[in-house]
């Protein structure tokens, strides 16, 4: 069964947080990791990440000072330990079954990149 990495740049994001680490930990396909990358918020958003870590050991979160979305995307790939990649906005949420409609349709197709 292939992993997919999930990663997800945060800043400032707590008002939307939840809904999208809820909308990720609650795929109809559950074979994940979902990376955390806080880039120095200064809102709820560092201390929301770590209650969601306590919570479910699919969940990685890191710490940093702010670098910019670019280098939380970068930082994210280094730890990243599944076959696949999604990335996914902290502002946004994904629909249930949006990771194995991804994998399904990039596997029977070949794709490297969906």
């Amino acid at each position: 069964m292939n992993k997919v990495s999930i990663i997800i740049p945060i800043y400032n994001s707590e008002q939307y947080l939840s809904v999208c680490i809820d909308s990720v930990i609650s795929q109809s396909y559950n074979n994940i990791e979902v990376i955390c990358i806080d880039d120095g918020s200064k809102d709820n958003s560092a201390s929301i990440l770590d209650e969601y870590k306590k919570k479910d050991c699919r969940i990685v979160v890191v710490h940093q000072k702010n670098a910019g979305v670019s280098a939380v995307r970068n930082r994210a790939m280094e730890i990243a330990t599944g076959d696949y990649v999604m990335f996914v906005d902290s502002d946004d949420w994904i629909d249930h079954d949006a990771i194995e409609k991804t994998l399904l349709y990039s596997i029977e197709n070949e794709l490297d990149i969906c």
